[in-house]
């Protein structure tokens, strides 16, 4: 393949995972924003960059909105919601912070390839994004040319940027 194609190709394979996300869980998910006292947002890796781009756009449109784990981030209270991007929903450090957010009674929303994970387990909120990776054993009825998870990360970034247009 080329470069052009290259890049057709990948805008193939989002535009096949994003024509499956459920408008019912996106809608369900700008509700729980516009709900929330304060937003907070937590992933690993290109995830966690993701999730972060979507805190910044939540923060430029006059939300409170903090990640995770940086240093000027408050204590998460019962009236704030947590979103997690995390594509096996399994990823240690997020599980443990998904735990504590449901002892504290926050609300919860997971982004992610699996709904049955732990997280999933924990979660008010579902968004399942169906991007093949082969870092998880799961048919979505395709496969990707990208490496490990990309898929689902481009995807992640694009699905929350949605998000916002909803906001808006």
């Amino acid at each position: 393949m080329t470069f052009s194609e290259y890049g057709k190709a990948i805008v193939n394979e989002l535009e096949n995972t994003l024509s499956k996300l459920s408008d019912s869980r996106g809608e369900e998910l700008v509700k729980a924003i516009e709900n929330a006292n304060r937003i907070f947002v937590a992933g690993a890796g290109r995830s966690g960059f993701a999730v972060k781009a979507f805190a910044m756009r939540l923060m430029h449109m006059g939300y409170h909105a903090y990640v995770v784990g940086e240093t000027v981030t408050p204590n998460l209270k019962p009236d704030d919601l947590i979103v997690f991007g995390s594509g096996s929903g399994s990823t240690g450090s997020l599980v443990g912070m998904a735990k504590k957010a449901k002892a504290i009674g926050a609300k919860i929303a997971l982004l992610s390839i699996l709904e049955d994970s732990p997280i999933g387990e924990l979660a008010d909120i579902i968004i399942r994004i169906p991007a093949p990776t082969p870092k998880i054993e799961q048919d979505t009825g395709f496969t990707s040319i990208q490496p490990m998870g990309s898929l689902f990360e481009q995807s992640l970034l694009l699905t929350l940027d949605a998000v916002i247009l909803l906001l808006k």
